[in-house]
């Protein structure tokens, strides 16, 4: 276990592929075997949490932002602001460049992701300079963390970005992004997703184990986050570079098929990956899930029909869910996951050893 976050660049050239290695805050409270357990006081936990720099590799605010979000000012609708960055002690942030699946249509996922793209470096970035520096190196966030600002990564998320096309994912690097997710919820034409029963691909084509190595070539992680089990065992197989997942869950806990299984787990850290916890409800807590999966088909039709109601507002997303939520459940609370659930995760055995 390790108390700070660690890059290690590649030493090819032409592999620049950065490896995350999870900051775990618990492991100041392991003891030495034999040795009486301790409580930990507020003090040395803040200490750990101030030693590192702490890395966040998936958040979603830019949906929010491209709307028009102004990120500096305090949100209590949305998870993510500056004022809350900075309490939280956050070094570096990956802002998600995500496409939603229905930009496939019309041949638009490229054109979504350059504006997500834009939102980071304009809306974010550019508004805010004297907070955020973008980064693109280990180097860079280290630069930001010694100058006490905040480095500003992109990852793209769903490969139906590229349109099937190497050039585009070079792009994409030339303008920043260092990860790309092989796919969303949606299967695309050369990698299928835990989201689609159909799975089309049988895991990932030739071409898909091609965007693979151009990644690694590149210097771009692999994120396995979405992908079906097939794809996984593909992708782990055909790069050259550790994999990782920036968002995901442990199966054998919450039996989402979106989380990893032990045996997953255990290959993508043999191989040198990691992967970083997703906080949603459903993929900590079974028993969650269950309750939430029960109304599910409601309230996706519900939110659907808001958000095209609030499609103009930036704050949209959320006062749509949230008006779903409660015209579904009559309002009654909703059942949440606990922190007790995000550690139960974290100290998995598989992701312990």
């Amino acid at each position: 276990m390790r108390n700070s976050i660690s890059f290690i660049e590649s030493s090819k050239p032409a592999m620049r592929t950065l490896i995350l290695w999870v900051v775990i805050a618990l492991s100041a409270q392991a003891q030495p075997p034999g040795r009486h357990k301790r409580s930990v006081t507020d003090e040395e936990v803040r200490n750990v949490h101030n030693s590192a720099i702490l890395i966040d590799t998936h958040n979603d605010i830019t949906s929010s932002t491209v709307a028009g979000l102004d990120i500096g000012k305090s949100s209590p609708l949305h998870h993510t602001d500056i004022p809350r960055l900075k309490t939280g002690g956050v070094g570096a942030q990956f802002f998600a460049i995500y496409v939603a699946a229905d930009y496939v249509e019309g041949n638009r996922a490229a054109h979504r992701a350059l504006e997500m793209i834009d939102t980071v470096r304009h809306d974010i970035i550019g508004r805010y300079p004297n907070d955020f520096v973008l980064a693109t190196t280990a180097g860079d966030i280290r630069r930001a963390h010694a100058e006490h600002k905040i480095a500003a990564l992109l990852g793209i998320e769903g490969g139906h970005a590229i349109e099937d096309s190497l050039r585009l994912l070079r792009d994409y690097y030339d303008l920043g992004v260092r990860y790309m997710s092989l796919t969303h919820t949606n299967s695309n034409h050369w990698a299928d997703s835990s989201g689609d029963a159909n799975q089309p691909n049988n895991g990932l084509t030739e071409f898909g184990k091609q965007v693979v190595r151009e990644m690694n070539r590149l210097g771009m992680m692999v994120d396995i986050s979405h992908v079906s089990d097939k794809a996984f065992w593909d992708a782990l197989a055909t790069s050259e570079a550790p994999i990782f997942a920036s968002h995901s869950s442990c199966r054998a806990i919450a039996p989402a098929p979106r989380n990893l299984t032990d045996q997953m787990i255990a290959a993508l850290a043999k191989k040198g990956g990691v992967v970083q916890i997703n906080l949603f409800c459903d993929f900590l807590n079974a028993d969650v899930a269950k309750a939430n999966q029960a109304i599910d088909a409601r309230l996706t039709a519900a939110r659907s029909r808001l958000a095209v109601k609030y499609a103009a507002e930036p704050d949209g997303i959320q006062r749509a869910l949230r008006e779903a939520r409660a015209e579904v459940s009559g309002g009654a609370p909703q059942p949440r996951a606990t922190i007790a659930d995000v550690v139960k995760h974290i100290e998995w055995p598989p992701c312990g050893r």
